[in-house]
């Protein structure tokens, strides 16, 4: 009796976890297609602002890894041989 039930019980939970799953990538696609995020405002980063409260002026360090797919240039310092 449990042997015929299994594969009706495992299509049952198979379906539910599919509609569950296809559930969660729409609410990711309707997320990438909207431009701005869920305040309806444009989120800036609170270290990019002085003490004002304005977006600062100052030139900020950046930092790029290795891999980086844009021109690297070579920083060199002092060498100690």
């Amino acid at each position: 009796m449990l042997s015929a039930l299994f594969p009706l019980i495992y299509g049952i939970i198979l379906m539910a976890l599919l509609w569950q799953a296809f559930r969660v990538m729409g609410k990711g696609f309707r997320a990438v297609s909207e431009p701005t995020d869920r305040t309806g405002r444009i989120t800036v980063h609170p270290e990019l602002l002085d003490s004002d409260g304005q977006i600062t002026r100052e030139d900020l360090l950046t930092i790029r890894f290795s891999g980086d797919d844009e021109n690297q240039t070579e920083i060199s310092g002092p060498r100690t041989e």
